[in-house]
């Protein structure tokens, strides 16, 4: 009996310290290095507090500490456990190789999404060999209406679970060409899905056009979107159908390794 009013009495402090603990994390992976001084006015947490748990953290191996500064950061371990959670653990594992290939036959960025709530998020990329390229980074979220990853996840998707999923979604206005209606959003995925890939016409980031496939599990649901992003300046509308052809054999390639038999593109 008193050990169990010893555990309910512990039990509100030993939660607060697991939402400490999270916050820290959070706010580390907004910035790639950060001071305690930093964290401790974000997250209005005296200094002293911040550092005790940082430093039992980095004794775990999920934190940093920049040796010639008092900044900290997350660890490749925090990316190994976040990879963990994906759907398919081995999706990015079997995506890298066709994306390093789509990369070095485009020039361009080539991007892994897969779902998380009603966005997308980046689980992997490819960079440019060019100096310009689409800004982004893996971890980074990006909404489903004004991405062709998002376009092409949606499009292909069952219409239930597709309007539990647009029903959380946000139709913001991000530049001039953004869809912000859903008729006109769930008009443009009936023509994603005739077309057989989607498009962004710089609907999210200015000058930025992208091109987007689905990739299918033994399922032959989808689970993934892939995407080559282009600056406007080096988008050639007569090449589009190569790049999407690539996209399209890359997909076969990755759904298949998936168990994916009825491959839908």
């Amino acid at each position: 009996m008193d050990d169990d009013l010893n555990e309910g009495k512990s039990q509100p402090e030993s939660v607060a310290a697991v939402l400490k603990v999270f916050a820290i994390l959070q706010a580390l992976s907004e910035r790639s290095e950060t001071g305690i001084s930093d964290l401790s006015m974000r997250l209005a947490m005296p200094k002293a507090t911040v550092y005790r748990f940082l430093q039992t953290m980095k004794t775990l191996g999920f934190v940093r500490q920049e040796s010639d500064s008092e900044r900290y950061g997350l660890t490749m371990k925090v990316y190994e456990l976040g990879t963990k959670a994906l759907p398919y653990p081995d999706l990015i594992d079997i995506a890298k190789h066709y994306m390093q290939m789509l990369a070095d036959r485009t020039g361009e960025t080539v991007h892994l999404g897969t779902l998380i709530d009603s966005e997308i998020i980046y689980v992997h990329k490819v960079d440019s060999r060019h100096m310009l390229g689409m800004y982004s980074r893996v971890g980074r979220r990006a909404p489903l209406h004004c991405t062709a990853i998002g376009k092409v996840l949606m499009a292909w998707e069952h219409p239930e679970r597709r309007d539990l999923i647009l029903a959380g979604a946000v139709f913001e206005r991000f530049r001039d060409k953004t869809i912000v209606e859903r008729d006109a959003y769930l008009a443009e995925l009936e023509r994603v899905r005739t077309q057989g890939f989607g498009e962004d016409r710089e609907e999210f980031d200015d000058h930025i056009r992208c091109l987007g496939v689905p990739i299918f599990d033994r399922l032959n649901q989808p689970v993934a979107g892939m995407s080559v992003s282009f600056p406007t300046f080096r988008y050639d509308e007569a090449k589009a159908p190569e790049v999407v052809a690539l996209l399209k054999d890359a997909s076969r390639e990755i759904s298949t390794r998936l168990g994916c038999t009825r491959f839908p593109l």
